[in-house]
């Protein structure tokens, strides 16, 4: 049994984590909840219990064993060292040290190894990042990818409740014929919109959230080798991020020998029958916690690539399923290495 503290516990992100503790029935021998002043002094329920939101301080993390943590990454790089320090391991959600090489970057299904290499600190992955790699992981090992290009459709919440709030009103406003409100979360208008930008622009021209793409898909699937071209895109999406996947292999691959790797992988379902116009959907990905694919398709002119569409729930395995899964690794392990 682990102490457990929840850091942003009233964030989207925070209250799916706290929601997956319940329903995964962790062995939490207490929890705190922490998050800002703002939120201090409200309450959540665990376990049909309330318990206090606490501010976050230095002096919070003792006698804790395992922190679940969703901030920016401004305060993650305040507190995490803190809390590694009084003795706890923290699972951060935050971009703070997903390319630190003393963290470990993981996704249970691809590298769980990598946790026992801790120093205090466990680097969740970007949401994008975390369902492309559990699709990728299975085939890289039987045909050894060395290029992949993809789209990811992003929804809203993963901007959190101020994104999804911006939606909802500006859907709102245009559906009832006014003038929506002007975008403060997104770079443009989100309602009945795509936007060809997550984050901030670099000199090249990708964005941050495409370069997190490139450079924690190498890390998590350990090849450098790894050629990642992506785009990204913010959606009108409630929740659920979908990708167009493009994969080049070194050795030639079908779609019969991907269905056949796909079906015994770990987290993840195959949801590709186009005579029933059966294939992933946002809506239907939301509240689970697997990657779907489909769309399968081989490349029209090139035996060594596949096509697919890659679906799932960003709130979940892509930031909260991922770290509660991250933390059951931690139990796993001797009691001296947690």
């Amino acid at each position: 049994m682990k102490s457990v503290a929840v850091v942003g516990a009233s964030g989207a992100v925070g209250q799916v984590m706290i929601r997956l503790l319940e329903e995964r029935n962790f062995p939490a021998s207490s929890i705190k909840f922490l998050a800002s002043e703002r939120s201090a002094g409200k309450s959540l329920t665990f376990g049909g219990k309330e318990y206090p939101i606490q501010p976050l301080s230095p002096g919070a993390f003792e006698g804790v064993d395992i922190v679940l943590s969703s901030t920016p990454a401004s305060i993650s790089r305040e507190y995490s060292p803190i809390a590694a320090k009084a003795g706890a391991v923290v699972v951060d959600n935050s971009s703070a040290f997903r390319m630190d090489p003393d963290v470990p970057l993981v996704v249970p299904e691809v590298n769980p190894h990598d946790v026992a290499k801790h120093k205090g600190i466990i680097a969740n992955p970007n949401c994008s990042t975390i369902q492309m790699v559990v699709a990728l992981k299975p085939l890289h090992d039987a045909f050894r990818i060395r290029r992949v290009i993809v789209s990811t459709y992003q929804a809203v919440s993963g901007a959190g409740q101020k994104g999804i709030h911006e939606l909802q009103a500006q859907t709102a406003a245009l559906v009832s014929g006014n003038t929506p409100p002007a975008p403060s979360k997104f770079a443009h208008s989100i309602a009945f919109n795509c936007i060809p930008q997550i984050d901030d622009f670099l000199p090249s021209g990708y964005t941050k959230e495409e370069m997190k793409m490139v450079n924690e898909t190498r890390k998590i699937m350990g090849d450098d080798s790894i050629d990642v071209c992506p785009t990204c895109v913010r959606v009108p999406v409630a929740n659920s991020h979908s990708e167009s996947i493009l994969i080049e292999t070194e050795k030639p691959i079908t779609v019969e020998a991907a269905r056949e790797i796909w079906a015994s992988a770990p987290g993840l379902i195959i949801v590709d029958d186009n005579a029933n116009k059966l294939y992933p959907l946002p809506s239907s990905a939301s509240n689970r916690d697997e990657v779907f694919v489909g769309r399968i398709r081989q490349d029209l002119h090139r035996p060594n690539a596949l096509l697919f569409w890659c679906v799932s729930d960003n709130l979940r395995k892509g930031a909260a399923t991922n770290a509660v899964q991250i933390a059951e690794e931690l139990v796993k392990l001797a009691p001296a290495s947690v």
